[in-house]
């Protein structure tokens, strides 16, 4: 137990604590003119907290996605005795303060937040401190207090400014990084050494700003910046002259190569080769680190991480890994480096990315058990997060493409740090031991614990041809819906990226245009899955067209249009998405979007009823063939969709109307008014099907044609 009278004079005095306004919720006004906003009065504690901290998140160097986390102190009155009480509002856990909204606060009493350090038991047990928070929450309290909302509270300032900049992480991961400060900063801006996140922090900060009243802020060694001001708008002047001073003292003092010469050989391949590349090696990559679960990928080639990858020392630094604890929670403890330059031919680099694959988990391996205790928690994934490829660019990847995208984010942020560092002194990140204390923190784990439950396409990557209407559409729309990464394939660009916004943009659905009849359009399409996502784990075989003619009146032009979209075209999206599947090794569903004219005879119909049955003959000749891959390949046979359908919405309608003697208008009740269950099928019932086909529950069913034509008896299967 630490010395009572230690912690006693560490305690934050209250007479020392900026005094707000009385006016609840309100801090002293600025000074600043708003007249050109229109405001007539200054903005509440929250609404400047919030404004400040989407400002500040806004910038990727400033802060990462979910990054950081910024306070404000103020007076409220208490509902419950009409008096006023101290208040600290300060960014959840797991927010981000690009987005941050006043429900992503955690709002706690600072009172009894500061009475804590009289029951602090010390920093072996400071994780405790962590629940002791929920008992400090104000009314229903909020957001999850973070881990460092000690450093909030404990600071004597009323606005408090959590930051990883990238300028600031390289002071703080510099091997002479305490010098540099002073030299840089004077006493205007302190540095703190390392020490994990956590209520000792928070004292160490606190005593710090006590001691030096004339600081702005400290350097947190290996970590980020702490600034602080009595009002918001200067807290935040004092957090960007922070970075703004490190990030010119870097400009100013710093060598021109920080990372080396380029290495001849490693230089970037052009950009229509280093797409091609990374769309032939994403599927293998991905493949790989879904060793212990499956991934979605994010691919970049930006020109930070291009250069950072042709430099002499690409592997001696990388092999040092990140040093932020919100770095290497996203990016893994260090990244997976191909070694080969990129003039190496496409099965000589994959053969390698195996070996290092197999090389990484063993080295993984090695790692937790040099570190775990008998209380660690499970090692989690041997597989890396990151891996970088000379001349081609960085794969990162995650459970999501959110998480995987940020993984990368982070990386770039990383490598900007280690090119200031090595600017002005020599990257020294914090000690790999400490690394795995926070990637195995108690508390780490329990966020995990709380993330909720994946939903049952989580993970997985859809291609859906004919995606931007009607069935297509519907399919897409059910297959986001339940957690699949989906590419919405349209002969109509316009018509798929209008369905890839409505699903919730890159990193849920993206738009690719192109036409399933041409060899070039397909590969494009699969393409684009590897680049946005990683690879293809499920495809439908929705794109179509229909001719309604009598034998005498179909011409060849016809017949050889109606197969060539269908036949043909699902031909060539499936060998397509095989071989891409074959690579990642994860196996996979193709569905194709049959028809109940595949097996019933109707008049006027020959031509389309011949391609349906062509479409239903490649359901079983490739399950047949592709099941030792482990890939299904199954198809659903509907009936009479009429409402939404982009097919009947283009003529087909009128024609078979005609055919059956009844206004258009009254097709789809013709159609339900035939069938056994009385039913209209639309095209969410042709969805739901392809869900329930692709989710698992029917994993061991391939081959299979399931009719959703609310029961028509000529089609029965036999």
């Amino acid at each position: 137990m630490p010395n009572k009278d230690a912690l006693l004079h560490t305690r934050v005095r209250k007479d020392a604590l900026v005094t707000p306004n009385a006016e609840e919720g309100r801090l002293p006004d600025t000074g600043r003119d708003r007249s050109d906003t229109g405001e007539n009065e200054m903005m509440s504690t929250v609404d400047e907290l919030v404004a400040r901290s989407n400002r500040l998140g806004a910038d990727p160097t400033t802060t990462n996605f979910a990054g950081g986390n910024t306070s404000a102190k103020g007076v409220a009155i208490d509902p419950v005795t009409g008096t006023e009480v101290e208040l600290l509002w300060v960014k959840g856990s797991g927010g981000d303060l690009g987005t941050l909204t006043p429900a992503g606060l955690a709002v706690l009493r600072l009172d009894r937040l500061r009475a804590l350090v009289d029951v602090y038991p010390g920093v072996e047990r400071e994780d405790e401190m962590v629940a002791a928070f929920d008992y400090c929450l104000h009314g229903r309290g909020g957001a999850a207090p973070s881990i460092d909302t000690a450093m909030h509270g404990l600071v004597e300032a009323a606005h408090v400014d959590h930051l990883h900049p990238d300028a600031g992480i390289a002071f703080a991961t510099a091997a002479d990084g305490e010098a540099l400060t002073k030299e840089c900063f004077g006493d205007r801006v302190l540095w703190v050494p390392w020490r994990r996140p956590g209520f000792q922090l928070g004292l160490d900060i606190a005593a710090v700003h006590r001691a030096h009243p004339e600081a702005i802020g400290v350097i947190l060694g290996g970590h980020g910046i702490t600034a602080w001001g009595a009002t918001s708008d200067e807290c935040e002047a004092h957090s960007r002259e922070i970075i703004r001073r490190a990030q010119e003292f870097i400009d100013s003092r710093g060598v021109a190569e920080p990372f080396g010469p380029v290495m001849p050989g490693f230089e970037p391949l052009p950009e229509a080769q280093r797409r091609e590349r990374a769309a032939a090696l994403a599927p293998v990559i991905r493949g790989l680190v879904s060793t212990d679960r499956r991934q979605v990928g994010h691919f970049t080639d930006d020109p930070r991480v291009l250069d950072f990858l042709s430099r002499a020392k690409l592997h001696e630094l990388a092999a040092l890994g990140t040093s932020c604890p919100d770095h290497f929670l996203r990016t893994k403890v260090r990244p997976m480096v191909l070694d080969l330059p990129p003039s190496a031919s496409l099965e000589d680099a994959v053969a390698r990315l195996r070996e290092l694959h197999t090389a990484y988990r063993a080295d993984y391996a090695a790692y937790y058990q040099r570190y775990a205790t008998p209380d660690s928690p499970p090692m989690r994934g041997a597989d890396p997060a990151i891996v970088l490829v000379p001349g081609v660019g960085m794969f990162s990847f995650g459970a999501n493409k959110q998480t995987a995208r940020v993984a990368g984010e982070y990386y770039i942020n990383a490598i900007n740090a280690m090119r200031g560092a090595e600017a002005i002194s020599r990257y020294e990140p914090i000690d790999e031991s400490e690394k795995f204390r926070i990637e195995y923190w108690a508390l780490e784990e329990a966020k995990l614990a709380r993330a909720p439950k994946p939903k049952p396409l989580t993970g997985r990557i859809a291609l859906v041809t004919g995606g931007g209407s009607g069935i297509g559409l519907a399919t897409a729309r059910r297959l986001a819906a339940e957690g699949a990464c989906v590419v919405v394939a349209d002969r109509s660009a316009p018509a798929a990226e209008q369905a890839a916004a409505e699903l919730g943009g890159p990193d849920v659905a993206v738009a690719v245009g192109g036409d399933v009849t041409s060899a070039s359009d397909v590969d494009g399409m699969v393409r684009a899955a590897a680049l946005a996502y990683g690879g293809v784990d499920l495809v439908v075989n929705n794109a179509g067209l229909s001719v309604s003619k009598s034998l005498l009146e179909t011409t060849e032009e016809d017949w050889d249009r109606q197969h060539d979209v269908m036949a043909k075209g699902s031909f060539l999206v499936s060998q397509a998405a095989a071989r891409v599947m074959i690579a990642q090794g994860l196996g996979g569903d193709i569905v194709y979007i049959v028809s109940k004219n595949s097996v019933f005879a109707g008049p006027n119909n020959v031509a389309y009823g011949a391609a349906k049955a062509d479409q239903a003959h490649q359901v079983r000749l490739l399950a047949a063939e592709l099941g030792e891959y482990g890939i299904r390949v199954n198809g659903v046979n509907p009936d009479g969709v009429v409402r939404g359908s982009g097919i009947f919405a283009s003529g087909w309608g009128a024609q078979r109307a005609a055919v059956y003697g009844i206004p258009e208008e009254e097709l789809g009740a013709f159609y339900a008014k035939r069938t056994l269950l009385k039913r209209e099928v639309l095209p969410e019932h042709v969805a739901n099907a392809v869900f329930v086909l692709t989710a698992g529950e029917l994993s061991h069913t391939t081959g299979l044609h399931i009719p959703v034509d609310a029961g028509v008896a000529a089609a029965f299967l036999r």
